[in-house]
Protein backbone atom coordinates (compact mmCIF):
# COMPACT_ATOMS: atom_id res chain seq x y z
CA UNK A 1 0.00 0.00 0.00
CA UNK A 2 1.29 3.83 -0.72
CA UNK A 3 2.32 6.02 2.20
CA UNK A 4 0.18 8.83 2.43
CA UNK A 5 0.97 12.05 3.52
CA UNK A 6 -1.03 15.00 4.19
CA UNK A 7 0.43 18.68 2.77
CA UNK A 8 -1.96 21.69 3.38
CA UNK A 9 -5.40 20.47 3.16
CA UNK A 10 -4.49 17.57 0.56
CA UNK A 11 -4.22 13.76 1.40
CA UNK A 12 -1.53 12.74 -1.49
CA UNK A 13 0.93 9.37 -2.37
CA UNK A 14 3.83 10.15 -0.48
CA UNK A 15 5.77 10.39 -3.75
CA UNK A 16 3.08 13.18 -4.86
CA UNK A 17 3.04 15.11 -2.00
CA UNK A 18 5.48 18.20 -2.48
CA UNK A 19 6.12 21.56 -1.00
CA UNK A 20 7.47 24.73 -2.93
CA UNK A 21 11.04 25.35 -3.52
CA UNK A 22 10.78 28.58 -1.65
CA UNK A 23 9.13 27.11 1.05
CA UNK A 24 11.43 28.45 4.34
CA UNK A 25 11.59 25.02 6.16
CA UNK A 26 13.96 23.87 3.18
CA UNK A 27 15.50 27.15 2.37
CA UNK A 28 16.18 27.94 6.21
CA UNK A 29 15.19 25.27 8.45
CA UNK A 30 12.56 27.66 10.06
CA UNK A 31 9.69 25.56 11.13
CA UNK A 32 9.19 22.91 13.73
CA UNK A 33 7.40 19.57 13.74
CA UNK A 34 6.09 17.09 16.81
CA UNK A 35 5.83 13.29 16.80
CA UNK A 36 3.77 11.00 18.72
CA UNK A 37 3.41 7.85 19.13
CA UNK A 38 1.07 5.75 18.22
CA UNK A 39 -0.37 2.54 20.03
CA UNK A 40 -2.90 -0.21 19.20
CA UNK A 41 -4.10 2.40 16.48
CA UNK A 42 -4.18 5.96 19.41
CA UNK A 43 -1.89 8.67 19.83
CA UNK A 44 0.01 8.41 22.85
CA UNK A 45 0.51 11.82 24.91
CA UNK A 46 -1.32 13.87 22.19
CA UNK A 47 -1.90 16.34 24.97
CA UNK A 48 1.44 16.86 26.01
CA UNK A 49 2.87 16.99 22.90
CA UNK A 50 0.69 19.88 21.09
CA UNK A 51 1.59 21.72 24.17
CA UNK A 52 4.97 21.66 23.35
CA UNK A 53 4.39 22.10 19.49
CA UNK A 54 2.64 25.37 20.56
CA UNK A 55 5.18 26.45 22.85
CA UNK A 56 7.61 25.99 19.99
CA UNK A 57 5.62 27.38 17.13
CA UNK A 58 5.38 30.32 19.45
CA UNK A 59 8.99 31.04 20.05
CA UNK A 60 9.51 31.17 16.04
CA UNK A 61 6.03 33.30 16.43
CA UNK A 62 5.11 31.03 13.48
CA UNK A 63 1.24 30.90 13.30
CA UNK A 64 -1.22 27.93 13.04
CA UNK A 65 -2.37 27.05 10.43
CA UNK A 66 -5.31 25.24 12.05
CA UNK A 67 -6.97 25.05 15.17
CA UNK A 68 -6.03 22.64 17.43
CA UNK A 69 -9.56 20.24 16.87
CA UNK A 70 -9.22 20.61 13.44
CA UNK A 71 -5.10 19.75 13.11
CA UNK A 72 -6.10 16.22 15.54
CA UNK A 73 -9.16 15.12 12.71
CA UNK A 74 -6.25 15.35 10.05
CA UNK A 75 -3.76 13.30 12.46
CA UNK A 76 -6.34 10.70 13.10
CA UNK A 77 -7.14 10.67 9.37
CA UNK A 78 -3.39 10.07 8.33
CA UNK A 79 -2.86 7.49 10.71
CA UNK A 80 -6.23 5.53 9.43
CA UNK A 81 -5.44 6.12 5.45
CA UNK A 82 -2.04 4.26 6.44
CA UNK A 83 -3.30 1.83 8.34
CA UNK A 84 -0.65 2.30 11.00
CA UNK A 85 -1.36 0.41 14.40
CA UNK A 86 1.78 0.77 16.22
CA UNK A 87 4.14 3.55 14.84
CA UNK A 88 4.12 7.24 15.25
CA UNK A 89 2.39 10.34 13.59
CA UNK A 90 4.87 12.97 12.21
CA UNK A 91 3.54 16.78 12.16
CA UNK A 92 6.17 19.73 10.40
CA UNK A 93 4.90 23.35 10.27
CA UNK A 94 7.18 25.81 8.40
CA UNK A 95 6.85 29.52 7.98
CA UNK A 96 5.23 28.93 4.36
CA UNK A 97 7.00 29.66 1.35
CA UNK A 98 8.24 33.46 0.13
CA UNK A 99 10.83 35.19 -1.48
CA UNK A 100 14.40 33.44 0.02
CA UNK A 101 15.23 36.58 2.32
CA UNK A 102 16.30 36.11 6.00
CA UNK A 103 13.44 38.69 7.48
CA UNK A 104 10.04 36.87 8.60
CA UNK A 105 7.78 37.50 5.12
CA UNK A 106 4.66 39.36 5.97
CA UNK A 107 2.60 36.82 7.60
CA UNK A 108 -0.65 37.82 6.28
CA UNK A 109 0.30 37.39 2.94
CA UNK A 110 2.96 33.93 3.62
CA UNK A 111 0.28 31.12 5.03
CA UNK A 112 2.25 28.59 7.05
CA UNK A 113 3.30 24.93 5.60
CA UNK A 114 1.35 21.83 6.91
CA UNK A 115 2.38 18.31 6.77
CA UNK A 116 1.31 15.35 8.13
CA UNK A 117 2.78 11.82 7.87
CA UNK A 118 3.06 8.49 9.90
CA UNK A 119 4.50 5.16 9.54
CA UNK A 120 4.51 1.70 11.48
CA UNK A 121 7.31 0.47 13.65
CA UNK A 122 9.13 -2.52 13.75
CA UNK A 123 7.82 -3.42 16.88
CA UNK A 124 9.54 -6.84 17.09
CA UNK A 125 12.89 -4.70 16.74
CA UNK A 126 12.14 -2.47 19.04
CA UNK A 127 11.30 -5.12 22.05
CA UNK A 128 14.81 -6.77 20.53
CA UNK A 129 16.37 -3.55 21.38
CA UNK A 130 14.89 -3.19 24.62
CA UNK A 131 15.65 -6.98 25.53
CA UNK A 132 19.37 -6.37 24.93
CA UNK A 133 19.99 -3.02 25.27
CA UNK A 134 21.72 -0.88 22.77
CA UNK A 135 25.32 1.71 22.68
CA UNK A 136 25.59 4.92 22.72
CA UNK A 137 28.94 7.40 22.02
CA UNK A 138 29.95 10.61 23.16
CA UNK A 139 30.41 13.66 21.49
CA UNK A 140 30.58 17.10 21.15
CA UNK A 141 27.24 19.21 21.29
CA UNK A 142 27.67 21.62 18.18
CA UNK A 143 23.93 22.58 18.33
CA UNK A 144 22.80 26.22 18.22
CA UNK A 145 21.62 27.77 21.65
CA UNK A 146 18.01 26.97 21.50
CA UNK A 147 17.60 22.77 21.44
CA UNK A 148 14.26 23.99 23.80
CA UNK A 149 12.61 24.62 20.51
CA UNK A 150 11.61 21.38 18.62
CA UNK A 151 12.63 22.78 15.25
CA UNK A 152 14.05 20.94 11.74
CA UNK A 153 16.93 22.17 12.00
CA UNK A 154 18.68 18.90 12.98
CA UNK A 155 21.61 18.86 10.58
CA UNK A 156 23.98 18.62 14.28
CA UNK A 157 21.91 15.54 15.23
CA UNK A 158 22.34 14.17 11.87
CA UNK A 159 25.72 14.06 11.75
CA UNK A 160 25.98 12.83 15.75
CA UNK A 161 23.82 9.42 14.28
CA UNK A 162 26.02 8.58 11.56
CA UNK A 163 28.84 9.06 13.70
CA UNK A 164 27.21 7.04 16.37
CA UNK A 165 26.36 4.64 13.40
CA UNK A 166 30.25 4.54 12.13
CA UNK A 167 31.01 3.06 15.09
CA UNK A 168 28.15 0.30 15.76
CA UNK A 169 26.34 2.18 18.37
CA UNK A 170 22.65 3.22 18.64
CA UNK A 171 22.37 6.81 19.74
CA UNK A 172 25.11 9.53 20.25
CA UNK A 173 25.09 11.43 23.72
CA UNK A 174 26.54 15.13 23.36
CA UNK A 175 28.31 16.20 25.64
CA UNK A 176 28.88 20.55 26.43
CA UNK A 177 32.39 22.55 27.56
CA UNK A 178 32.53 21.11 30.88
CA UNK A 179 32.42 17.25 29.77
CA UNK A 180 28.82 16.88 31.25
CA UNK A 181 25.87 15.03 29.11
CA UNK A 182 23.10 17.49 27.91
CA UNK A 183 21.01 14.61 26.03
CA UNK A 184 21.05 12.55 22.83
CA UNK A 185 20.88 13.56 19.38
CA UNK A 186 17.38 11.74 19.17
CA UNK A 187 17.20 10.96 22.95
CA UNK A 188 17.00 12.20 26.45
CA UNK A 189 19.80 10.37 28.36
CA UNK A 190 19.44 9.14 31.74
CA UNK A 191 21.81 7.33 34.77
CA UNK A 192 20.99 5.78 37.64
CA UNK A 193 24.15 6.44 39.63
CA UNK A 194 26.23 4.16 41.95
CA UNK A 195 24.06 4.64 45.10
CA UNK A 196 21.23 4.42 42.97
CA UNK A 197 19.78 7.75 42.13
CA UNK A 198 18.55 8.00 38.77
CA UNK A 199 19.81 11.55 36.81
CA UNK A 200 19.24 13.46 33.71
CA UNK A 201 19.63 16.56 32.69
CA UNK A 202 17.38 19.84 34.35
CA UNK A 203 15.56 21.79 31.79
CA UNK A 204 16.87 24.32 29.90
CA UNK A 205 17.51 26.09 26.50
CA UNK A 206 20.52 23.30 26.10
CA UNK A 207 17.95 19.83 25.84
CA UNK A 208 14.42 19.03 24.57
CA UNK A 209 11.60 19.03 26.90
CA UNK A 210 10.93 15.27 26.16
CA UNK A 211 7.44 14.72 26.40
CA UNK A 212 8.49 11.01 27.64
CA UNK A 213 10.85 12.21 29.80
CA UNK A 214 8.10 13.86 31.60
CA UNK A 215 6.27 10.54 31.72
CA UNK A 216 9.39 9.14 33.62
CA UNK A 217 9.89 11.48 35.94
CA UNK A 218 5.95 10.80 37.00
CA UNK A 219 6.86 6.80 37.18
CA UNK A 220 9.77 7.46 38.90
CA UNK A 221 8.00 9.49 41.46
CA UNK A 222 5.39 7.11 41.64
CA UNK A 223 7.47 4.50 42.68
CA UNK A 224 9.47 6.27 45.02
CA UNK A 225 12.72 6.37 43.29
CA UNK A 226 15.59 8.73 44.27
CA UNK A 227 15.23 11.11 41.37
CA UNK A 228 17.54 14.14 40.99
CA UNK A 229 17.71 16.81 37.59
CA UNK A 230 21.42 17.34 37.15
CA UNK A 231 23.97 17.66 34.60
CA UNK A 232 26.37 14.63 34.80
CA UNK A 233 29.49 13.91 33.43
CA UNK A 234 30.97 11.20 30.94
CA UNK A 235 32.80 9.98 33.49
CA UNK A 236 29.96 9.77 35.65
CA UNK A 237 28.12 7.49 33.12
CA UNK A 238 30.93 5.45 32.92
CA UNK A 239 31.06 4.53 36.55
CA UNK A 240 27.04 4.30 36.58
CA UNK A 241 25.01 1.19 37.77
CA UNK A 242 22.41 1.71 34.59
CA UNK A 243 21.76 3.72 31.63
CA UNK A 244 18.99 4.62 29.67
CA UNK A 245 17.38 6.87 26.58
CA UNK A 246 13.99 7.60 26.93
CA UNK A 247 12.16 9.44 23.11
CA UNK A 248 8.85 8.74 22.05
CA UNK A 249 9.56 5.76 19.38
CA UNK A 250 11.70 4.39 21.56
CA UNK A 251 9.96 4.79 25.10
CA UNK A 252 12.61 3.33 27.59
CA UNK A 253 15.29 1.77 25.85
CA UNK A 254 18.06 0.27 28.33
CA UNK A 255 22.06 1.64 27.39
CA UNK A 256 24.65 -1.34 27.77
CA UNK A 257 27.36 0.25 26.64
CA UNK A 258 29.12 3.40 26.28
CA UNK A 259 32.08 4.92 24.06
CA UNK A 260 32.76 0.93 23.99
CA UNK A 261 32.71 0.30 27.71
CA UNK A 262 30.35 -1.69 29.22
CA UNK A 263 27.86 0.25 31.72
CA UNK A 264 27.08 -1.81 34.85
CA UNK A 265 27.34 -5.76 34.08
CA UNK A 266 26.74 -5.26 30.15
CA UNK A 267 23.22 -6.04 30.30
CA UNK A 268 19.90 -4.31 30.83
CA UNK A 269 19.33 -2.80 34.13
CA UNK A 270 15.86 -3.19 36.93
CA UNK A 271 15.58 0.19 36.85
CA UNK A 272 14.94 0.75 32.79
CA UNK A 273 13.04 -2.58 32.40
CA UNK A 274 10.79 -1.61 35.45
CA UNK A 275 10.34 1.88 33.82
CA UNK A 276 9.57 0.39 30.52
CA UNK A 277 6.82 -1.60 32.15
CA UNK A 278 5.12 0.97 33.79
CA UNK A 279 5.13 3.59 31.36
CA UNK A 280 1.80 3.42 29.42
CA UNK A 281 0.12 3.35 33.45
CA UNK A 282 0.91 7.30 33.04
CA UNK A 283 0.74 7.71 29.77
CA UNK A 284 -2.04 9.40 28.22
CA UNK A 285 -3.88 7.54 25.17
CA UNK A 286 -6.53 9.25 23.33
Amino acid sequence: MSRIAYVNGRYRPLRKAMVSVEDRGLQFADGVYEVCEVRGGQIVDERRHMERFDRSLAELRIARPMVPTALAVVMRETIARNRVRDGIVYVQITRGAARRDFPFPDAVATKPTLIVTARGNDIARLERLASEGVAVITMPDIRWGRVDIKSVALLPNVLAKQAARDQGAHEAWLTDRQGRVTEGASSNAWIVSRDGTILTHPLGHDILPGVTRSVVIKVIKAQGLAFEERAFTVEEAYQAREAFVTSASQIVLPVVAIDGRPVGNGAPGLVAAALRREYYRFAETS
